[in-house]
């Protein structure tokens, strides 16, 4: 299989801007709506995970460094339920994340909203929610369009 890119980024990026830009948007709400942004980048990196973005797992790495989320976090993202380093709150935002990525197990969507409102409020969850669609989002361009990750020396 090759994993030369369909389409660069940067073509995608000329081809489509007003697409980049309304991800782009999103995300910027999402950011703007007061959810700690070490939590929304654990989502982003737990649903690339499981799509297997290459892409956005690289940048979202990255920005969750900067961040200071502690590397722990980062390394166990993929087995959170067997690690108790994640908080009630992250617990129950990593459940909702994973059961919008995976439609297929969708009984477990209605236990892992009532989790979610027992930590978060209907704002909160609106935007968490938000935060998930946009990174499947992008996960779904750039796995499809085969975006390589920006590898720095």
């Amino acid at each position: 299989m090759s994993v030369a890119p369909r389409i660069t980024q940067q073509d995608f990026y000329k081809i489509a801007p007003a697409a980049r830009d309304a991800l782009i948007a999103l995300g910027k709400a999402v950011d703007a709506s007061g959810l700690p942004k070490d939590l929304t980048e654990l989502l982003k990196l737990r649903i690339s995970q499981m799509n297997g973005c290459a892409f956005c797992l690289n940048m979202h790495l990255g920005i969750a460094r900067k961040l200071g989320v502690p590397a722990a976090k980062l390394d166990l993202v993929a087995a959170w339920r067997d690690a108790d380093i994640y908080s009630a709150r992250e617990r129950a935002a990593l459940a909702w994340a994973e059961a919008l990525t995976d439609f297929a197990h969708g009984a477990a969507m209605d236990g892992a909203y009532e989790a979610l409102q027992q930590e978060f409020s209907q704002d909160e969850i609106a935007f968490l929610t938000a935060a998930i669609a946009n990174i499947n989002a992008w996960n779904r361009i750039s796995v499809g369009l085969r975006f390589a990750p920006i590898i720095e020396a």
